[in-house]
């Protein structure tokens, strides 16, 4: 059930009004980040509170990045650590409604479609406090996928729901969402590629990671790849390729557990713990093409101009494949051996970045979200 919100309502109910916004995975950090800024700058007299649900922990896949992003420190840590599967959104609800009931949020702000982000949506809707989802509308059609349930289920709970494509709209429209509560806005993970981008060193980064030659980045952690039989074959197909073209590939800890229990063979292969946000950009800027599961890393490399290959069946990224330089290989292993004959064959010129993605998301989001501009 959604909890109508309207700019005149946020204003009415209180002088100092509480902004509560949810972070958990290295998703949520940056995109949030940019939008807590915003707000902070633009409503400095109102109270914004940042709980972050732990649901990334480890200090490379978490605390790098808020001192990368410049986070502040979450007034929560709700410490969920590694709970498996869906016993984390019930983890979480439950240490997340006490934040809540002592906060009493004029407005909850979650991004993306992880657990933190459900969590956030379900403790909203059961307290009837309205919502704001970053990243709404996006779809795989996919609901084998943990993360088409969470998207679904949050944007139906909604008031605010900020979209960064074109079919994001349609799909909501289509699911009988109210247009009213739909906005353009941009993509707020590309305001924070642009500001890391403007601080970093990308040479003096591969200079410490002592790569010098073409290489293929790679970044895998989604359970269907991750828990079963393929990551073995994914591993054999890598090194391979690592024959022709150097393979870089950091690692998410529970994707480091499943490699080793493969035994397939990595000695060709550069595998390195998870890199931090500024080291992660200048790897995909300056690699030959990166081979993902993830959905952040389609976007970030269609902004980058670099190709993307896709290692899954579908994308609720559909922009990145029309307008940007990602390319579906289903959840097939054999064809990563296709990459480096399609790197070599690609046009030189990028395509054009989708509309909106300017590095001013945020601040139109804050907009909205402050009552002080129209959709």
């Amino acid at each position: 059930m959604r909890t109508k919100v309207t700019d005149r309502g946020l204003r009415r109910r209180a002088k100092t009004r509480t902004f509560l916004y949810m972070v958990g995975a290295r998703p949520n950090f940056m995109k949030v980040a940019p939008v807590l800024a915003a707000m902070r700058r633009r409503a400095a007299g109102d109270r914004h509170v940042l709980v972050h649900t732990g649901q990334h922990y480890d200090r490379l896949m978490s605390q790098t990045f808020f001192e990368e992003l410049d986070l502040p420190d979450p007034d929560y840590n709700l410490a969920v650590g590694a709970v498996p599967g869906r016993a984390q959104v019930g983890v979480t609800l439950r240490r997340l409604l006490p934040v809540v009931t002592k906060e009493e949020p004029t407005i909850i702000v979650v991004a993306g479609d992880v657990n933190s982000t459900l969590a956030g949506g379900l403790a909203a809707a059961q307290m009837r406090i309205p919502l704001a989802h970053i990243e709404a509308g996006l779809r795989s059609f996919d609901l084998s996928m943990e993360e088409e349930v969470n998207r679904i289920i949050v944007d139906h709970a909604s008031s605010l729901l900020f979209i960064h494509s074109p079919e994001a709209r349609e799909n909501l429209i289509r699911e009988g969402i109210d247009q009213g509560g739909i906005h353009f806005v941009g993509n707020t993970m590309i305001d924070t590629l642009i500001r890391v981008a403007d601080q970093i060193d990308a040479e003096a980064i591969l200079n410490r990671y002592g790569i010098a030659t073409r290489y293929l980045l790679v970044t895998l952690h989604r359970p269907a790849l991750v828990d079963g039989p393929l990551l073995g074959r994914v591993l054999k197909m890598l090194d391979t390729v690592a024959e022709d073209l150097e393979v870089v590939f950091p690692v998410h800890p529970r994707t480091a557990r499943a490699v080793e229990r493969t035994g397939a063979p990595t000695r060709r292969l550069r595998l390195m713990p998870p890199a931090s946000v500024g080291d992660f950009l200048a790897l995909q800027k300056h690699a030959a093409a990166v081979l993902t599961d993830s959905g952040g890393v389609q976007e970030e490399t269609t902004f980058l101009g670099v190709p993307c290959f896709t290692l899954r069946d579908n994308t609720e990224r559909p922009i990145t494949l029309t307008q940007g330089t990602n390319h579906l290989l289903g959840l097939r292993p054999e064809r990563i051996l296709e990459i480096p004959r399609v790197i070599d064959s690609a046009s030189p010129a990028p395509p054009p970045r989708p509309r909106g993605w300017d590095g001013r998301a945020s601040q139109r989001i804050a907009a909205i979200l402050d009552g002080g501009a129209s959709r």
